[in-house]
């Protein structure tokens, strides 16, 4: 007979671990450049899915049909009962979730220049694989847990195995074109959309709840809906800590806030937790976040300087270190045997002993996979598909955000095709101004803030024909200084709106009094008035020339 409410729990705790696929795949996107949105998108669908197959197939026996040191077992497609206070079927989805998760951690730090094909490959071999074995020593019955390890949702399981795979990866396939300048100094290329790697964060901290709540697999007994509820506080305690610190410790070396460093701050107490969010208390979740918070900052700016390894959302430092730095801080501060509570070195020691052995188990495999795939069909595209980005080269997608500009609707204004005058038919009408008017030409560059004020001073004076675009440039000073992931950029271009007219009849004398009147500040950056003769306006519906192109008027 099952338990209603464990199968529930368990089912839930699926559920909620596939939705980080969400969140993984938004903060990816959003890190990285547009020109590679769709095929961020498309490995992280393709891990879940090709993860699925292979896990089914070969992976879930590697990690639990049995009860060896090293090995689970042999069970092609699943075909042992595994059932508990809920059905096998439940307890084998909701390991299909945790195995995709591991998977997909790499995506971020290969993001740009990897090969669809060879992405493909990584991803099968470690969900049939590396993560199970190393998953059997863990939760699998194998030697670490006999020895008493503890990884309570997968600091190490899951999060440390996809971040050791990213190192590895990172490192052999090198770093993205113009990441590096002659001297060695990394360069910022910051990502696309913040809003959508923040979109990712709120989902994965959201989903979190499951990946470690429901990891109790059981709701039955006080027992168990305490830890739950426990485990609720402590992992929210550790990821809003890491997430504060991270704000105030690059605040303090950037001289500002860093948003995306301060993203992967909350994941990094996330991470950090995961391991021991069952055994510490809420002081003791605060300190791992705290410790976590330093880690993922010095780490990542260690791996960007230092190392020189490319890691586009900072998935090593988030996941590789701070899956590390969790696990061994719950030999400190598991309330049950960890050093601070009286339990001596011996939690410790396993705990560290365990982070060791899967760093080798996974760092050595994933290099003989990774050059195996590099010295076969190759592991990064050409410099040519990685400049023009790889959503056109690897999947035919011009862009990932093709038509999300407004279309004008014309429907209103269309003329029925009987009822249209013939371009033959157009007689060109000579300005009644004469041939000698002056048409001249005014292109205004300014910051955002300031349209609307200059759009009514111009209309004012009798402007309304007005063409806007929105733009990016910056003058002299090339920009503000700015920071991203503790990198300086280069250059920043600041977003700016450029409006162009062409008059006749108002005296430019007066167009440029006005621009000025309404523009100025005093401050760099007020904007532009850029002058220019205009040869002839031709009004194509009418053939009209000249001011009279320039009217309305029937």
């Amino acid at each position: 007979m099952f338990a209603a409410l464990d199968t529930i729990w368990v089912l839930l705790g699926a559920v909620l671990v596939f939705f980080m696929q969400a969140g993984f795949a938004m903060v990816e996107t959003g890190f990285t450049r547009a020109k590679n949105a769709g095929n961020i998108i498309m490995k992280n669908l393709m891990d879940f899915a090709v993860g699925t197959l292979v896990f089914w197939a070969i992976g879930f026996g590697l990690m639990f049909a049995g009860d060896g040191p090293f090995i689970g077992g042999l069970d092609f497609f699943i075909r042992g009962d595994y059932s508990q206070s809920f059905p096998s079927s439940a307890f084998v989805i909701f390991q299909t979730v945790f195995c995709a998760t591991a998977a997909t951690i790499v995506s971020g730090a290969m993001a740009e220049r990897t090969k669809f094909s060879s992405y493909l490959v990584y991803s099968l071999v470690i969900s049939a694989v590396i993560y199970p074995i190393s998953g059997h020593w863990i939760w699998g019955g194998g030697w670490l847990s006999q020895l008493g390890f503890h990884d309570f949702a997968g600091s190490t399981a899951v999060h440390m195995v996809g971040g050791v795979a990213a190192l590895v990866g990172a490192k052999i396939l090198g770093p993205r074109i113009g990441k590096y300048g002659k001297d060695g100094k990394p360069r910022a290329i910051p990502g696309h959309s913040l809003p959508l790697g923040a979109l990712g964060v709120f989902i994965l901290w959201f989903c979190w709840f499951g990946f470690n709540g429901c990891s109790t697999v059981s709701m039955t007994g006080d027992d168990a809906i305490r830890s739950a509820a426990d485990i609720f506080v402590t992992t929210n305690l550790a990821a809003a800590t890491a997430t504060t610190a991270v704000m105030i410790i690059t605040w303090i070396r950037y001289k500002k806030p860093d948003v995306s460093m301060t993203l992967n701050g909350s994941l990094a107490g996330l991470v950090a937790i995961t391991a021991g969010c069952d055994a510490v208390t809420p002081v003791g979740a605060f300190f791992i976040g705290l410790i976590a918070a330093f880690v993922v900052v010095f780490g990542i700016e260690f791996i960007d300087k230092v190392l020189k390894i490319d890691d586009p959302v900072g998935a090593i430092g988030v996941h590789g270190l701070c899956g590390a730095t969790g696990t061994l801080l719950t030999g400190l501060f598991a309330v049950d045997g960890g050093l601070f509570y009286g339990g001596g070195f011996k939690m410790l020691g396993v705990q560290a002993l365990g982070v060791v052995a899967v760093i080798a188990w996974v760092g050595v495999t994933m290099t003989v996979v990774f050059q195996v795939i590099k010295r076969t069909i190759g592991l990064r595209v050409p410099k040519n598909e990685e400049t023009a980005g790889l959503d056109i080269i690897e999947h035919g997608l011009t862009s990932s955000y093709a038509d999300f500009m407004p279309a004008e609707n014309e429907a209103a204004a269309a003329v029925p095709v009987e009822a249209a005058v013939p371009v033959e038919a157009a007689v060109p009408v000579v300005s009644t101004a004469g041939p000698d008017v002056k048409l001249t030409k005014v292109v205004v560059i300014t910051r955002q803030s300031k349209f609307e004020e200059l759009k009514a001073a111009l209309e004012q004076i009798g402007i309304t024909g007005l063409t806007v675009t929105q733009v990016l440039g910056c003058g002299m000073q090339k920009g503000r200084r700015e920071y991203y992931r503790g990198a300086e950029v280069e250059t920043t271009l600041l977003p700016k709106v450029k409006l162009e007219v062409v008059i006749s009849k108002v005296p430019l004398d007066l167009l440029i009094a006005t621009v000025r009147r309404a523009l100025y500040t005093g401050a760099v950056g007020d904007g532009k008035i850029f002058v220019y003769d205009v040869e002839n306006v031709v009004k194509v519906r009418t053939g009209e020339e000249g001011y009279a192109a320039l009217q309305d008027e029937d």
